[in-house]
């Protein structure tokens, strides 16, 4: 991914945080799984499990915060910059205005409009103040536990969370919370699962019109690089990881073999009217 010396985005904001190893614990109640799950997961809607993290009396005690390395700042501002061209233009053809994210880089552990966070929630789009937060840790996740290194893998995360901005503009998570209160633990789950494929065609559309002219150029590879990230965080995925077999009613994010058709959906169409995954009976 060839991405040096494009515009990069000013709504990136480096927060340092309560330093790296110094994360809250969840409680609540949550079972060994359903942590593992929760810390592993990309994406959704953290408000429930933030605010059990933040009940506890605030995050952790303040520490020593290294500044984030220049150059994966300088990408993350890259990446952010082309999703902002990318959804302008959706935007301007829907009829409509797009808000732009801001995107907030922490360590360790951070406060957002959603409650306290540590780094084990993962990456999350918090819809209360429309930010992405991000420990770019996380980056090195990718390549170790999830076995999905490469610079287009940490743009695929950076879009996915993207894709829920968009969704919260676009209404279509107000719509999931209302939904949620009058349905099954099991259509919840669904529900999910259907807000989060589409997350990932959201950013497959990206990935196709954020290339060219002021954008960055993908190599070969690149796409493969963000199939695998999408393949290593599916459900089933994660579920045979933790503990050897998988349990289809309790996935929240989709399996590995829709996450990654939903993405290449997404970049092979570029087409936003593609991407309704609630109204479809194929996922």
């Amino acid at each position: 991914m060839r991405w040096e010396g494009r515009r990069r985005s000013g709504n990136v904001e480096d927060v340092g945080g309560s330093g790296r190893g110094r994360g809250v614990v969840l409680g609540g109640g949550l079972g060994t799984l359903a942590l593992v799950v929760v810390v592993m997961l990309l994406g959704g809607d953290p408000r429930a499990i933030l605010d059990m993290a933040g009940s506890g009396g605030g995050g952790p005690p303040a520490g020593e915060v290294t500044p984030v390395d220049p150059k994966k700042k300088e990408f993350v501002e890259l990446v952010l910059a082309s999703t902002e061209d990318v959804w302008d233009a959706e935007f301007r053809a829907l009829g409509r205005q797009y808000e732009q994210p801001r995107l907030k880089i922490f360590s360790g552990g951070v406060e957002s409009g959603c409650g306290f966070a540590s780094s084990q929630v993962g990456p999350f789009y918090c819809p209360t103040d429309r930010t992405i937060y991000l420990d770019v840790a996380f980056f090195d996740e990718l390549d170790r536990k999830f076995g999905a290194p490469g610079d287009f893998a940490q743009a695929y995360v950076i879009a996915h969370e993207v894709g829920h901005h968009v969704q919260n503009l676009l209404g279509i998570s107000d719509q999931l919370n209302q939904a949620r209160g009058r349905v099954s633990e099991s259509e919840q789950n669904e529900l999910s699962v259907r807000l989060e494929l589409q997350a990932d065609f959201l950013a497959g559309l990206w990935a196709k019109k954020g290339q060219g002219k002021g954008g960055y150029q993908l190599e070969m590879g690149d796409v493969e690089e963000g199939l695998a990230a999408a393949n290593a965080i599916g459900d089933d995925t994660l579920q045979k990881q933790a503990r050897g077999h998988v349990v289809p009613d309790s996935f929240t994010h989709g399996s590995s073999e829709q996450r990654i058709r939903w993405f290449r959906k997404g970049y092979d169409t570029a087409d936003i009217r593609q991407g309704d995954t609630f109204r479809t009976n194929d996922l």
